[in-house]
């Protein structure tokens, strides 16, 4: 099972909650203390809307670590038969958004990126954004597998997990990564009698005149009748 076929499993079970990051500022709790008054479509207050124009005005990545991420959320990430890559689905953006609506995770981030210069001069004598693939994947690896990390590596093994959990957050929020593991929202339910093994359980039986009143998809619009006995007649 490759490393995507395990991203959607994790998603799969733990509807992504695990890996949502969370955690606030004082700045942010105390904007969460506040009193909302009003309300927009969707739940979003006036004050939430215009705090998030905000945050869409500004810039935090530089073109440089765009690129190094980009290339990072496309390792973790990658297009394959089923679906996209991050990079398609945006999220580089979605990550970029994150930094400055969680700015506590500014710092290790941008630590994180100019480590990855650092290790790929130490071991090629160029910038990250120069190396080739396989050069990539051999400084990823370094940190990817938290398990086989060296000791030296445990600040990198922590910004990647970072990284690797906002990415998989961006990627399984959207449309294309929701239909990936097979996520269904909510569907109308069909009911068609207690099932047989429950009612065999019990020593009890569906009553054969209702057999084809219960419900069925094509009746799901209908409304139940009822006599003045109050038994069901349709």
């Amino acid at each position: 099972m490759n490393r995507r076929e395990n991203l959607k499993l994790l998603f799969t079970g733990s509807v992504g909650a695990g890996l949502l990051l969370t955690g606030c500022e004082p700045e942010q709790e105390a904007v969460q203390g506040q009193l909302m008054t009003g309300g927009t479509p969707g739940g979003r207050t006036d004050e939430e809307k215009l705090r998030d124009a905000k945050l869409l005005e500004e810039t935090f990545f530089t073109e440089e670590e765009k690129k190094k991420l980009s290339t990072l959320v496309d390792i973790i990430m990658p297009a394959d038969s089923e679906s996209p890559s991050a990079t398609e689905l945006k999220v580089p953006d979605f990550i970029e958004f994150m930094m400055k609506d969680q700015p506590n995770n500014q710092t290790p981030m941008r630590g994180g990126l100019m480590w990855l210069d650092f290790e790929a001069d130490e071991k090629f004598g160029k910038p990250f954004n120069e190396l080739t693939k396989e050069q990539v994947i051999q400084i990823v690896d370094l940190v990817a597998w938290p398990e086989k990390a060296a000791p030296e590596y445990i600040g990198g093994v922590r910004w990647f997990n970072m990284l690797r959990n906002l990415t998989c957050s961006g990627y399984f929020s959207t449309e294309a990564g929701w239909k990936y593991m097979g996520y269904m929202g909510n569907q109308a339910n069909v009911w068609d009698g207690v099932p047989q093994n429950v009612l065999d359980k019990h020593g009890l039986s569906n009553p054969e005149k209702y057999s084809d009143l219960f419900l069925k998809p094509e009746d799901r619009a209908k409304v139940a009748q009822w006599d003045e006995e109050g038994n069901l007649i349709g």
